[in-house]
Order: structure tokens, then C-alpha cells, then sequence
């Protein structure tokens, strides 16, 4: 993949996380209910009820840009396993 392809992908992932983390704070500071995460590709109600999906969401979309960037940068991410 070339450069231009993953800065790409980077600025939308970072666009996505700011939009989830409005979301989860107009929830958890405001009083709303329920609030339109409008993503640009879908839209999706999310409740206080299921703030914990999106937690792992945002979580998800930290771990994807740090993947990227890391892609971008040259250096790899490594999963570790216990040898044992």
C-alpha cells in the first residue's frame, strides 16, 4: 500500500474516532437518551444503555489508527503470545 492510501485511511479513522467520542460525551454529560452517530457510510443510534459498545467501538478505532500509523511509519505491531 502506498503512503497516500494509508495517510487516507488514517484521517477518516480519526474523523470516525471524534465523531464516537461526541457521541459517548453528549450521552454520559448531557441529557440526552439517545444520540445519531452519523458516520457518513451508516447511522446508528446509540443509547446510554449500550455505552459500553461504544466504548469498545472507540476503543476498536484506536487500535486500527495505531495499526495504520504504525504501517505508515514502517515499523510493525507484534501480538505476543505466552510460550508456555
Amino acid at each position: 500500500m502506498d503512503s497516500t492510501f494509508i495517510q487516507a485511511r488514517i484521517d477518516k479513522t480519526k474523523a470516525a474516532i471524534e465523531l464516537a467520542e461526541d457521541a459517548e460525551a453528549a450521552l454520559m454529560t448531557g441529557g440526552l437518551q439517545t444520540y445519531k452517530l452519523d458516520t457518513g457510510q451508516s447511522v446508528t443510534s446509540v443509547t446510554k444503555f449500550n455505552i459500553t459498545e461504544l466504548r469498545n467501538y472507540i476503543e476498536s478505532l484506536y487500535n486500527r489508527c495505531a495499526t495504520l500509523e504504525a504501517r505508515l511509519n514502517g515499523s510493525g505491531t507484534i501480538t505476543a503470545r505466552p510460550g508456555w
